[in-house]
């Protein structure tokens, strides 16, 4: 029950402390046998009715502490070998060649063992003296999801460890380990996070870990050892992308696109007499508008978005930030998809003209009253089942209900269509008569490259880009091309107005 792994942990917890003298292995081997008992995974549900959430981590600082006060013999190896703890030790000097330490044990009923390896290498054993010195270590199977109760600051659930926890017991000269962890977790998309527990903070620590080598089913990586990180694991990394390169691009592209998007609206309110002479280019500039004001908005609902979720965690006002940011993306797409619907109505029909106030009722509907019936029956689905914000920021959830495909699902369609768009326009354009010259074709090859290169900003088409950031384990050049095109996107969409 939760009232006996608590006593047992409060005893293990007052032995390593109150000891005077060096630890046994033997001592060693009985302590792992009392503590093995709570650490089956048949007791892991039961540390969740703890009242003190911190028990779990006082259980590993007091197995870190007794584990530091062990004296091993001579060519002692494997202290414990316990079915949830795993103890080993060597004796080094700055003699020794790279020390390993292999684990391999079973996991939640696995008929194969779970792998981990702990190496020290070469250049730190030769900050020894050249009397002997010990190395111990660790391997905890299911204390990885005792210690998900526990996680990283400005994440609102927990994330999932991916291997062993190993702890280490290193001379006071080292500074660096090498691990080595197999994932339990196999995927192809479950990627891992180096991470270290802080004893002191209580917490998962990502600073003290790099990852060197990820593979499909293993992960390497290098950590700092301290007194106050002292045990390792893997966990299972958010799909958000960390970089500073992109949030560099991403502020001063939204910076450059807000002024673009203002003096936009500044030039088509002083030329629009000028220019709405028809109702094909009345309707073209009504769509440049609300191209314009959609995509402003949803440029400022982003700038709100990405710093509300680090200063509240009121979820009500994530919700209706989600949903509006939402809403005017999707509309940007649907303006640009109607004024692309307009670039094929004055293609393909010469002689009849559809009236104004029909052609605008069509506008508005698409414009906006398909991304408000996709946003609103978004939120009505996945809002009752909390799936519709991700757990570390006011956006669309990926992870448990896929919600982000209802935005990515009509943009990217929208995108292809807006594409054929593009075709139809450069086979419309190439008209070349018969013996025509060469100066002939190369003007035609000119207002092509011009149709295009004007229509591909204006109708969304680098938005194409997006399908690369969807999938799991893209290189980070796709997001840095993919921020690039967008965010200055719209600096473009100035010299498009007369068209």
């Amino acid at each position: 029950t939760s009232g006996n792994i608590a006593f047992i942990v409060e005893l293990l917890r007052n032995i390593s402390t109150d000891l005077s003298d060096n630890v046994t292995p033997e001592k060693m081997k009985s302590y792992s046998e009392v503590a093995n008992h709570i650490l089956d995974t048949a007791a892991i549900s039961n540390w969740a009715f703890i009242p003190d959430k911190n028990t779990s981590s006082d259980f590993l600082q007091s197995m870190n502490l007794f584990a530091r006060q062990l004296h091993i013999h001579e060519d002692s190896e494997n202290i414990a070998d316990e079915l949830f703890i795993q103890t080993k030790g060597f004796h080094i000097n700055n003699d020794t060649s790279e020390k390993k330490f292999n684990f391999s044990t079973s996991m939640n009923n696995m008929t194969e063992g779970i792998i981990g390896m702990i190496e020290i290498p070469r250049q730190e054993l030769w900050k020894l003296p050249p009397n002997a010195s010990q190395a111990i270590s660790i391997a905890f199977p299911t204390l990885g999801a005792i210690l998900r109760e526990v996680h990283l600051p400005n994440v609102s659930l927990p994330r999932p460890v991916n291997g062993l926890v190993l702890s280490v017991i290193l001379p006071e000269r080292l500074k660096q380990v090498l691990l080595t962890f197999e994932k339990i977790n196999k995927s192809q998309n479950a990627r891992a996070q180096c991470v270290g527990w802080h004893s002191r903070k209580r917490r998962w620590d990502e600073n003290v870990c790099e990852t060197t080598l990820e593979i499909m089913n293993k992960v390497k990586c290098q950590c700092n050892y301290t007194g106050m990180v002292m045990s390792f694991s893997i966990l299972m990394s958010p799909k958000s992308v960390d970089s500073k390169v992109l949030d560099y691009i991403t502020c001063i592209g939204l910076s450059v696109s807000i002024f673009s998007l203002i003096l936009c609206l500044i030039i088509e309110a002083a030329v629009w007499s000028r220019v709405v002479v028809t109702e094909i280019s009345y309707m073209r500039h009504v769509c440049i508008v609300n191209i314009a004001v959609s995509l402003l908005i949803a440029n400022v609902w982003f700038i709100i978005n990405s710093n509300f979720h680090k200063k509240a965690q009121d979820s009500k006002w994530c919700v209706a930030l989600t949903f509006f940011s939402h809403l005017f993306y999707l509309s940007l797409f649907f303006w640009m998809f109607f004024k692309a619907l307009l670039i094929i109505y004055g293609i393909l029909v010469v002689f009849r003209r559809m009236m104004k106030s029909r052609m605008m009722a069509i506008g508005f509907a698409i414009g906006y009253g398909c991304p408000l019936v996709i946003a609103g029956t978004t939120v009505a689905i996945t809002v009752p089942e909390k799936g519709y914000m991700r757990p570390d920021a006011c956006w669309l959830n990926w992870d448990n209900t896929k919600a982000l495909l209802a935005f990515a699902i009509p943009a990217l369609v929208i995108v292809a269509v807006n594409l054929v768009v593009v075709l139809v326009v450069a086979v419309n354009t190439q008209r070349p008569s018969i013996g025509s010259s060469k100066a002939q074709d190369l003007a035609i090859i000119m207002r092509i490259s011009k149709n295009v290169a004007i229509l591909t900003p204006l109708l969304g088409l680098t938005w194409g880009f997006g399908i690369a950031t969807l999938i799991e384990g893209t290189s980070l050049i796709f997001h840095i091309i993919f921020a690039l095109l967008n965010a200055f996107q719209v600096s473009s969409k100035r010299e498009t107005y007369f068209y």
